[in-house]
C-alpha cells in the first residue's frame, strides 16, 4: 500500500463588499475574500494538500493568478482538476482534516453543507472530510479581522 499525505495553507485578505466564499459555500457578512479567483481559502488550501501528497507541486504551478482563464473562478473548478490530475496519476482520497481561522462570522453551522459541497466534487463520503473552524482569540491578521487562513491535509493512497 502507498499512502502519502500533504500539507496545504491558504491565506486570502477580507474586504468589504466581497462574497465571503468558503468551502464552495457563500456565508453571509458583511467581509468577503479578495483574491484571483473566488478566494474560497478552504477548497485552495485543500487542494495544495492534495497536490503535495501526490507530488504534483502546488495550486499556484497549476492555477497561477497571472492566467485569465482563473480570474473569478469558482474553486470547485479548480478541486475539480486537482482531483482528476490525483485520478490520473492512480491516487485516491482517504481522508482530509481541515481547520478555518477566522474570527467573524461564526461558521460551525455552515460545515455540514460545506463537507456536502466538497465530497460531492471530490466523489467521495462526507465522512472522509473533517472541518473545524477556530478563532485566533483576536490575535494577529485573523482577529483583527484583516483577512482568513485555513490549513488542510489530505491522506491519499495509490491504486
Amino acid at each position: 500500500m502507498n499512502i502519502r499525505i500533504g500539507l496545504g495553507y491558504d491565506v486570502h485578505p477580507l474586504a468589504a463588499g466581497q462574497n465571503l466564499c468558503l468551502g464552495g459555500l457563500i456565508i453571509p457578512h458583511e467581509k468577503g475574500t479578495v483574491g484571483h479567483s473566488d478566494g474560497d481559502v478552504l477548497i485552495h488550501a485543500i487542494c495544495d494538500a492534495l497536490l503535495g501528497a501526490a507530488n504534483l507541486r502546488d495550486i499556484g504551478y497549476h492555477f497561477p493568478d497571472s492566467v485569465d482563464e482563473f480570474k473569478g473562478i469558482d474553486s470547485k473548478i479548480l478541486l475539480k482538476r486537482t482531483v482528476s490530475m490525483l485520478t490520473d496519476n492512480g491516487y485516491s482520497i482517504i481522508n482530509i482534516d481541515a481547520t478555518i481561522c477566522l474570527q467573524v462570522p461564526r461558521i460551525m453551522d455552515s460545515i455540514p453543507d460545506m463537507k456536502e459541497i466538497l465530497a460531492n466534487v471530490m466523489k467521495i463520503n462526507c465522512d472522509q472530510i473533517s472541518i473545524k473552524a477556530t478563532t485566533t482569540e483576536r490575535l494577529g491578521f485573523v482577529g483583527r479581522e484583516e483577512g482568513v487562513s485555513t490549513y488542510a491535509i489530505a491522506l491519499i493512497e495509490k491504486s
